[in-house]
């Protein structure tokens, strides 16, 4: 294992660790794309390989942000249940039907690459989103209890699709996971939608990943390597994310949506 070790697959693991505990992004949208593009690494063992070390490095990530309660554990939990079991019926999928194609893949990720960078420009105007949406609650008279389970039920929609994104193609869990829930509870602070973000993302990447694992796409050598950098980096960017104003940490945000999504696309 050791005789394989790249110290330049630990200087990306340290950057997106950070990148993951400040933003909840990076772990999928950048790391997959870097492990292809750059590394040379082969597709499907770079989805694999790429599910249990945004898995493990999150754990980190989420332990920091639950003693800091930067936590929702309702919506996390709302998140889970929509996407675990999307993610093991897209895997027993997977094993059924084989590997996804390339041009299935191209296609994927093609349409994620848009998302991240049209979500990347509604996060900058979030402050508007907020206003109108306040506006729009304030007009409505008489609320009753099924208007106000609808955000449950679309964290559990939600939880579905990023379950069957991830489990095919390792994006979606921090980057589109993010932005929904910025509209979905827009009052919300980033630093809080970032922890919940997170915590959700270990129990859907590790049974994406272990799945993987078991078809055979993934590389140990390569995600120890990884971890090495990116556990020391997510505390980084978690500390850092509980203590950035949130005019700091949206900007910031956009800013890796964007890149996410220009590096999907090319």
């Amino acid at each position: 294992m050791f005789a394989h070790f790249d110290a330049l697959h630990a200087v990306a693991g340290l950057l997106v660790g950070i990148l993951v505990g400040l933003t909840g992004v990076g772990g999928g949208s950048l790391m997959t794309p870097i492990l292809v593009l750059i590394f040379g690494i082969n597709p499907g063992t770079a989805v694999g390989t790429d599910l249990l070390f945004a898995s493990l490095t999150k754990v980190v990530g989420s332990t920091v942000h639950g003693k800091r309660n930067t936590i929702d554990w309702p919506i996390m939990a709302r998140l889970a249940a929509g996407s675990v079991p999307a993610a093991i019926a897209a895997l027993v999928v997977l094993s059924w039907a084989g590997k996804v194609g390339g041009h299935t893949s191209h296609t994927i990720l093609l349409v994620l690459g848009v998302m991240l960078i049209l979500t990347s420009i509604a996060t900058l105007f979030q402050k508007r989103i907020v206003a109108m949406v306040r506006h729009v609650d304030a007009t409505q008279v008489g609320l009753g209890t099924a208007d106000e389970a609808k955000p449950v039920w679309a964290t559990v929609l939600l939880g579905a699709v990023l379950g069957v994104l991830v489990s095919i193609s390792s994006v979606g869990a921090g980057a589109i996971g993010v932005t929904a829930l910025l509209m979905l509870y827009p009052t919300l602070r980033i630093s809080r939608i970032v922890g919940t973000d997170i915590a959700h993302a270990v129990p859907l990447t590790m049974v994406a990943g272990f799945g993987h694992w078991i078809i055979g796409d993934v590389n140990l050598a390569l995600l120890v390597a990884l971890l090495l950098g990116s556990i020391p980096g997510v505390i980084i960017g978690s500390l850092l994310s509980t203590r950035a104003p949130d005019r700091i940490l949206r900007p910031a945000l956009a800013a890796v949506l964007f890149v996410s999504g220009i590096k999907l696309l090319t």
